[in-house]
């Protein structure tokens, strides 16, 4: 849904180009000069954007849940670790860039869903996103957000990224964490508090085309990862009037279950070895939480996480 959005803003700032209304690209290209530093610096969030009709009909197509294990403290500023990334990445649009959900079961907080920088950089689109609170996935950004003295912010980071968008098939369990320790260094250097996050129903949206590790598809699929920063899983659903084949996602539920909190003593130079305990702590917690709710959502008990 975001990358046909993206397509047709990128179409629109084509046309003023080689229409008749030239200089409104210029005038555009000059504010985007002058805000360019704006997804690093907490956005330009909107609650008429976020609170629109249509994301209430998004939420019930799958439908999409949010659900609360324990208290967030409003006076603390929070990371919260989305888990699995899956290809729409649907559980983390809709409960933290649309309103009511989080605001009704975490009041006091603000959540921001960081992305990949490279969606800032495409005109008109980088306003609607900024407007439902996502900002950009830089250090920089994460840092803005975290760093507010008075507590009350969220950051959602998407833990696994673009690459593991290539393991959502249907019934995977497998994250991409084991190598990915930065956000646990911004967590320390700011004092926030650790959250982790399961969205149970991510990867079922979509059918993808077989990959597995080694093969020819996996192999350029990674290339092209490297070099433009961002994962091209090949996959269908199910279409607008029959359901054998699509690009609509499947209806699927998808329950998004917020953990506990792990409280965070702030350190401004952690050591490798205190980055890697609280590394293993999260993924303990994380594991904790999956186990304690894969019954309440079809996952047989033999079924564990899978760390790479």
């Amino acid at each position: 849904f975001l990358s046909l959005v993206a397509e047709f803003c990128c179409g629109f700032f084509v046309i003023l180009i080689l229409g008749n209304f030239w200089f409104l690209a210029v005038l555009y290209l000059l504010w985007l000069y002058l805000d360019w530093e704006t997804p690093c610096a907490g956005g330009r969030r909107s609650q008429w954007v976020r609170g629109w009709t249509v994301w209430k009909y998004f939420r019930e197509y799958f439908p999409i849940h949010l659900i609360k294990t324990s208290e967030l403290n409003p006076n603390h500023n929070y990371l919260l670790g989305f888990h699995p990334h899956g290809v729409l990445v649907a559980g983390a649009f809709g409960n933290f860039c649309t309103d009511p959900p989080f605001k009704n079961l975490f009041p006091g907080l603000t959540p921001y869903l960081h992305i990949m920088p490279i969606w800032f950089g495409c005109p008109f689109f980088r306003e609607y996103i900024m407007s439902a609170g996502m900002v950009s996935a830089s250090k920089a950004s994460v840092s803005h957000v975290l760093s507010n003295k008075g507590g009350g912010h969220a950051s959602v980071i998407v833990i696994g990224g673009a690459e593991e968008s290539l393991n959502a098939h249907p019934g995977s369990l497998t994250l991409n964490i084991l190598k990915r320790k930065g956000f646990i260094k911004m967590a320390l250097k700011h004092g926030a508090h650790l959250v982790p996050v399961f969205s149970f129903g991510e990867n079922e949206l979509f059918k993808q085309v077989a990959n597995p590790k080694g093969s020819w598809l996996r192999n350029v699929q990674e290339k092209l990862q490297k070099i433009m920063g961002f994962a091209l899983p090949l996959f269908h659903a199910r279409g607008v009037f029959q359901y054998s084949f699509g690009l609509i996602p499947y209806r699927q539920p998808i329950n998004t279950v917020v953990g506990s909190p792990i409280p965070v003593k702030q350190n401004l130079n952690p050591t490798t070895e205190e980055i890697d305990q609280l590394h293993a702590l999260y993924l303990q917690k994380l594991k904790k939480l999956f186990e304690e709710h894969k019954s309440n959502y079809g996952i047989p008990a033999h079924k564990s996480l899978i760390f790479e």
